[in-house]
């Protein structure tokens, strides 16, 4: 074999093993997405908005 099959076999299995490998980071993301966003991305119904309205009332203005 010359270098340059040598090297183009290489190249195919390098390609083979990285596209293998892609497919399988992309798989893990979107079932770990589907995971959390099953759980509604750990938003819990009773605080969220975790907004408190007299907190931030103006107490010091003069209201007509």
């Amino acid at each position: 074999m010359t270098p340059r099959e040598i090297a183009q076999k290489q190249a195919e299995v390098a390609m083979d093993g990285f596209i293998l490998w892609s497919k399988r980071t992309t798989y893990a993301i979107i079932f770990c997405l589907l995971v959390v966003a099953s759980c509604n991305f750990g938003v819990e119904d009773k605080t969220y908005p975790g907004y408190n309205g007299e907190q931030y009332s103006p107490t010091n203005l003069k209201v007509k």
